[in-house]
């Protein structure tokens, strides 16, 4: 294990931009991650509103202050995601927090409401309240009280 400081290492270290997610409907996943975070299109990447088709392929959500958050990049086939059934790891998921117990159960209604499905739930945990999801496209996530 490198014991180096991260101030130590060059200034051309890579910076993480965002996350991307595959998704057959990019607009579709992309709309349950905005509305479920908060989160805005990055110019250009709004739903067309002149009647044209919307035939983005990548979208780019950003937090209102312009940082870059998630992007959704279409798929051809996405692989039905079964976690947590054995056998079946997420591989990667995200991890969002709130912060209390009563915020958890307004995210839950508000993440059903928008399409994600309920996966895990530990809600009753006394230490750590927490319930996975999977979103429309089976993009697994945490929601806890932190």
């Amino acid at each position: 294990m490198d014991a180096r400081h991260p101030a130590d290492f060059p200034p051309a270290v890579p910076q993480l931009l965002h996350t991307v997610l595959d998704a057959r409907d990019v607009r579709r996943e992309a709309e349950f991650w905005r509305m479920l975070l908060g989160l805005t299109y990055r110019p250009g990447d709004e739903e067309p509103d002149d009647g044209t088709d919307d035939v983005k392929d990548w979208l780019a959500l950003t937090h209102p202050d312009g940082r870059r958050c998630l992007a959704v990049q279409e798929v051809a086939e996405l692989p039905e995601s079964r976690w947590p059934e054995p056998g079946h790891p997420s591989v990667s998921h995200l991890d969002t927090t709130v912060p209390s117990r009563s915020a958890l159960d307004a995210v839950h209604d508000l993440v059903l409401e928008l399409g994600g499905e309920l996966r895990l739930d530990r809600s009753d945990d006394a230490e750590e309240p927490l319930r996975a999801y999977a979103s429309p496209e089976g993009h697994i996530f945490c929601v806890f009280v932190a």
